[in-house]
C-alpha cells in the first residue's frame, strides 16, 4: 500500500501559525547532495591526492559514517581542512544540479498568501545555503533562513530547537516541521513540536523512504492549504 493509504493525512492548517521546511531532500532534490557527497567529491579527492577511486569512496563513506549527526558532518569548512579541497568551490562547479522539487513553489506561495510564518531551517552550511538560495530562488518566501551552523548544533542534536527560539521565537504546539530526516523530527518531537511531516522520496533517483511513525508527504500539492479566498484557515 502507499502511503496516501497507510500514513497521510492533512495538515490541520487552522491550528498552525509557523511552518518550518527543510532545504535538502524537502524543498530541494536530495540527488545533488547525494551526488557530490557519495560521487563528485571521493573522485576530485582521489584524483588530488593520486589515489584509486574506489579507496578514496570508502575512506570518505567510512568518515561520513562516524561524523553522521555531528555539525562536522555538514560543515563544508571541516571537510576543505579534512581534504584540502575548496569544497565550496566543488559544490559552485555542480550547482547545475540543484533542482527544486516538484510544486514547491505552489505551496510556499499559498503559505505566505495565509499569513504564516515562513522559516526555513536547514543543516547546510551557509556558503551551501547561499549558494541553494542564489540558484534557486526560493529564499523571498521565506521570513527568515537560518543555517543550524548559526546555533552551533545538528537540528539532530538535543537542544537544537530550544536554541533556535533565541533566534526565532515560535510556539512549538501552533507549529509545523516538514523534514526528510527522522532524527531530525523524533528530536524535534522530544522538544514540543506537535506538527511533523516527513518526506516519502527526497531524492528523486533513488527509491523512497521506509514510513516511520511521522505521515510522510508524497506530493506537495497533497497537504496544499485551500485557497485564501476561500475564506478559510
Amino acid at each position: 500500500m502507499t502511503p496516501q493509504a497507510t500514513n497521510y493525512r492533512i495538515p490541520p492548517w487552522d491550528q498552525i501559525d509557523t511552518v518550518m521546511f527543510d532545504m535538502d531532500g524537502t524543498l530541494l532534490d536530495l540527488h545533488f547532495d547525494n551526488y557530490f557527497w557519495q560521487d563528485y567529491l571521493p573522485r576530485t579527492w582521489a584524483a588530488s591526492q593520486g589515489m584509486d577511486e574506489g579507496e578514496a569512496i570508502r575512506h570518505l563513506h567510512g568518515r561520513y559514517t562516524q561524523l553522521r549527526g555531528n555539525l562536522n558532518w555538514y560543515c563544508l569548512d571541516f571537510w576543505a581542512t579534512e581534504l584540502q579541497l575548496d569544497v565550496a568551490q566543488l559544490k559552485a562547479k555542480v550547482k547545475h544540479k540543484i533542482a527544486i522539487r516538484p510544486r514547491v513553489i505552489e505551496l510556499l506561495e499559498q503559505l505566505r498568501s495565509r499569513d504564516k510564518r515562513m522559516l526555513l531551517i536547514t543543516n547546510a552550511h551557509p556558503q551551501a545555503l547561499s549558494l541553494k538560495l542564489q540558484v534557486t530562488g526560493i529564499g523571498r518566501h521565506f521570513h527568515n533562513t537560518i543555517s543550524s551552523h548559526s546555533l552551533r548544533l545538528a537540528k539532530e542534536n538535543a537542544g537544537f530547537w530550544g536554541a533556535l527560539q533565541t533566534l526565532e521565537p515560535y510556539d512549538p504546539q501552533r507549529t509545523l516541521l516538514i523534514d526528510d530526516s527522522l532524527p531530525v523530527l523524533r528530536q524535534a518531537s522530544r522538544e514540543g513540536i506537535r506538527h511533523l511531516y516527513a518526506i516519502y522520496q527526497p531524492d528523486s533517483q533513488k527509491p523512497p523512504l521506509a514510513a516511520g511513525e511521522f505521515p510522510q508527504i508524497v506530493d506537495f500539492d497533497h497537504i496544499m492549504p485551500p485557497l485564501a479566498s476561500a475564506g478559510l484557515s
